[in-house]
């Protein structure tokens, strides 16, 4: 985000000056014995015995106190002003063990005394302790935490947070209502907020205004005009905005509702994809989270494509990876990283595992898997990366095995009931589900679920087709089973399992056959992408939503392929690196970002 975001703060003059770890742990028995203490810190009438050396080292506080010219060398007793004895313990203690219990109930106070006697490393701890306990009630509580304290780190932490998650926030969050007009605005401008449809950003208006409707009405203009409203779908915008009372009865309302009208049949005769990044009205805002499709088989052999789908603005930016080619591999995202597991480039089958850092845009190789997995199966459970199945270039595989990043380590599970290649797994409710596959003599229509914490594979309803090559994915509580084939044709057909009553039910057919292709959940849809059709790879890409038990189409990706796989990367600081420009109206090919590779390696 750019500086205009968090106001510009100081720095620290001073910086802590460490003693050893030896130093400290006499220091602390002296002053626990009462012995060699050459001052007293009274708080409250409540008196603690401590080295002024001690104090000094972690504060610049004491260290001016101590030395100042109005105190006398002979100076005994110290009375501190403007905290508690309980807190002042914290803090002396800290200054001979350089470790404190930082709690819910302790943080805001430890924080501001440590603000007020400059020691920053319970500043950092205190920060790292909110940060770590922020939720959608308390987030903009901690935001406005850093209005009195520098904590620059925690102060963008918060406010990304609010942006991220804006619609959540406003259902639960008291401290939502107690904004200021402008506090709301610097909010509702940006476009790093995240919301699927700015109708949310109308409503939360409207939410926050009921709040105080007599004094917080006459904002109803400046507001509105934060709001992308000739994004929204023309009858919402007739029906619940331009004859709202709060807008109808505002004169500074009605330009705003004559351009958003201008606007609107200006985008209906341009098309939405190319709106007007000048026009406030109309400039998208940026996804939260991007849909990478990476690799696969094109053109007769595999390919190193990956191309990254802005899902606000419908358009696939192809983004250059200097890695070999791959297919038939699986991929998931994992704190921070896209790994790329297994797969095979027309000549080996691998059992190697790469993982791509978005930030840095570099790769890296890790710990290989114990087999080699061609049509694996993966999926991600509480931090390990679960690869189950495939092909070894010998025999379809029914072992599993799970990595941990911390360790940077492979450990076999429980083998599954089937031999399974080119199935496909997906995580729902604490457990992993893998569904269909090929066994080298049928395609399966069986099912299989995963519990970690008794090791065991168990069968579950079998689903209605029988289906290799097909996408499984847990979406709105259920496990999807799609396309695929069937021994005899590519499927459009669709089916959902309900673990609570162990069966399948039918579910809307997709546009296009397919098998061996993308899927993935994104702002509450589920996307599939590329693969064959029976008669060649596509670059056809569709989604589907639930609420409306619907298919639609969406932009179709650059490269034709199939045996792609795809993962859903959220939350990036660089999200402009991977979505097209929202600086002008730009045609439908993507413009480049190209990344680096590297052939460092984790310890294995």
């Amino acid at each position: 985000m750019g500086d205009s975001l968090v106001p510009a703060g100081y720095l620290p003059s001073y910086t802590e000056r460490k003693m050893s770890a030896m130093a400290c742990a006499v220091f602390n028995e002296l002053r626990l014995q009462g012995k060699l203490c050459d001052v007293i810190i009274s708080v409250d009438g409540i008196e603690f015995n401590a080295h002024k050396n001690v104090l000094c080292s972690c504060s610049h506080y004491f260290w001016a106190l101590f030395i100042s010219n109005w105190n006398t060398a002979e100076k005994i007793v110290y009375k501190i002003p403007g905290t508690s004895p309980e807190i002042m313990r914290l803090i002396i203690e800290y200054a001979y063990t350089q470790t404190v219990l930082v709690t819910a109930e302790n943080a805001e106070k430890l924080l501001s005394a440590a603000d007020q006697f400059s020691i920053m490393g319970i500043v950092r701890l205190c920060c790292e302790f909110l940060k770590s306990e922020m939720c959608f009630e308390n987030c903009i509580g901690i935001y406005r935490l850093t209005d009195y304290y520098h904590c620059p780190e925690l102060r963008e932490a918060a406010y990304v947070f609010i942006l991220h998650h804006f619609v959540e926030i406003v259902k639960v969050s008291a401290e939502f209502l107690d904004l200021s007009a402008n506090e709301l605005m610097n909010i509702i401008e940006k476009d790093e907020l995240n919301v699927q449809e700015e109708r949310h950003v109308f409503e939360a208006i409207l939410k926050w205004i009921a709040h105080d409707p007599q004094k917080r009405r006459q904002h109803i203009a400046v507001l509105l005009g934060k709001v992308r409203l000739a994004l929204m779908k023309t009858d919402y915008f007739m029906n619940n905005i331009k004859t709202h009372e709060y807008v109808k009865d505002n004169i500074k309302c009605k330009s705003l509702i004559i351009n958003t009208l201008t606007e609107l049949y200006n985008l209906n005769m341009r098309g939405p994809s190319c709106s007007n990044s000048s026009n406030s009205l109309s400039r998208l805002r940026l996804p939260y989270a991007v849909l990478l499709a990476i690799g696969g088989w094109s053109d007769g052999s595999p390919t190193n494509a990956i191309e990254a789908y802005d899902c606000r603005g419908d358009k696939w930016m192809m983004v250059t990876c200097k890695e070999s080619p791959f297919a038939y591999h699986g991929t998931a995202y994992l704190k921070g990283f896209v790994y790329v597991i297994g797969g095979f480039d027309s000549v080996d089958y691998f059992n190697t595992v790469k993982r791509f850092d978005p930030l840095k845009k570099t790769w890296q190789q890790v710990a290989p898997m114990h087999s080699r997995r061609c049509y694996v199966s993966v999926t991600v459970l509480n931090g390990f990366i679960y690869a189950m199945g495939g092909f070894d270039g010998y025999t379809r595989l029914n072992t599993a095995e799970r990595y941990e990043p911390e360790t940077n380590q492979w450990t076999l599970i429980a083998t599954m009931h089937e031999q399974r290649s080119d199935a496909s797994a997906t995580t729902l409710h604490e457990k992993v589900y893998i569904c269909g596959g090929f066994n080298g003599n049928v395609c399966l229509i069986t099912a299989e679920v995963y519990n970690a914490t008794t090791n065991q594979w168990t069968f579950i309803a079998p689903m209605r087709s029988r289906r290799s090559g097909v996408g499984v994915i847990a979406y709105r509580n259920e496990v999807y089973a799609v396309g695929g084939f069937d021994g005899i044709n590519r499927l459009q057909t669709v089916e959902a399992y309900n673990p609570a009553v162990n069966a399948w039910r039918t579910v809307p057919t997709m546009f296009n056959p397919r098998s061996n292709f993308g899927i993935e959940v994104l702002d509450d849809l589920l996307f599939v992408v590329g693969g064959f059709n029976g008669f060649s790879t596509t670059f056809n890409s569709e989604c589907y939503d639930e609420r409306t038990n619907e298919w639609y189409d969406v932009e179709n990706m650059s490269v034709y392929r199939s045996a792609v796989s795809c993962c859903v990367v959220p939350g990036l600081s660089n999200i402009r690196d991977y979505i097209a420009s929202r600086d002008q109206c730009e045609d439908n090919f993507p413009r480049e970002v190209r990344f680096t590779s590297s052939t460092t390696s984790l310890p294995v």
